[in-house]
């Protein structure tokens, strides 16, 4: 296993491995990030020690900000992590597949607000439980001229109803955990001083559980095969992304603060008053 990342702080205890998001100043979402995620999991995926693999992170206002937006002037980046993708899959939707089909159990505990690749990094674990003061997600992507590119439209469709997905993407507001929980999108929204203790307890409980206990969940209770809605999504993503509005929509939200620490506390604002 990898012993160093530089953008995740790796602790494994008993069977639980505790991943720290830890991308300064935002934990934005961007190929350092997804890079060391993907070797995490790789190294990780065949040992049989480890049982759980919880998320957090080490930011209290953000989980992980969203997809790094100065990419739209450095999509050649991507190249790397294009390479290894599937047919039928970006590479964005790639990242959030190798953490669906995890063969360990995967949980977000979430503390501060989750947006766009954020969310649906949320959305692809296999639990998430939020904290109810602070926390938040978001797909804001339409405010970009885009739409989700990361996997949502699908995930969101087998969380919620079609309605509550639309109302989500098209939407583009910052849902409160409580609500977030009643839709679907989270397991759970808890009082804050009581998330850790919750997740901390789940994960071990998991942790001790016989061998085979949870390979036989997950094939009894597999993930969906969203293989063509992939397709849709990623064509209609990228036929926005190439629209001069995009661009437009992008370089205006950097100039007036998104991926700052003060611009992501109020981004859909930030970003609704560029249209």
């Amino acid at each position: 296993m990898k012993d160093t990342y530089s953008t995740i702080d790796v602790q494994n205890i008993d069977g639980v491995a505790t991943i720290t998001i830890n991308n300064p100043p935002v934990n934005v979402l961007d190929v350092k990030l997804m890079n060391d995620i993907q070797h995490f999991l790789t190294d990780i995926r065949n040992d049989d020690k480890t049982k759980v693999i919880v998320f957090q992170s080490a930011n209290p206002e953000l989980f992980i900000a969203h997809v790094d937006m100065k990419l739209i002037d450095e999509p050649h980046v991507l190249d790397e992590l294009a390479k290894n993708v599937p047919e039928g899959l970006n590479p964005f939707q790639a990242f959030a597949e190798m953490i669906r089909h995890q063969p360990q159990v995967t949980i977000v505990k979430l503390q501060g607000f989750a947006r766009g690749g954020g969310a649906e990094f949320v959305a692809a674990v296999d639990m998430s439980f939020a904290a109810i003061d602070g926390s938040g997600l978001a797909q804001c992507e339409a405010l970009m001229g885009i739409i989700p590119g990361g996997g949502a439209t699908q995930y969101l469709s087998q969380r919620m109803t079609r309605g509550r997905a639309l109302e989500v993407v098209l939407g583009a507001d910052l849902i409160d955990a409580k609500t977030a929980e009643k839709y679907g999108w989270i397991n759970r929204a808890l009082p804050n001083h009581e998330l850790d203790a919750f997740v901390q307890r789940l994960a071990c409980n998991i942790a001790t559980l016989p061998d085979g206990i949870i390979a036989a969940a997950k094939n009894a209770i597999p993930a969906e095969d969203l293989t063509n809605g992939f397709v849709r999504e990623s064509n209609e993503w990228a036929r926005l992304f190439i629209q001069p509005v995009a661009e437009k929509l992008i370089r205006e939200g950097l100039d007036n603060g998104a991926q700052t620490i003060y611009g992501e506390r109020n981004l859909e604002q930030l970003l609704r008053d560029q249209l």
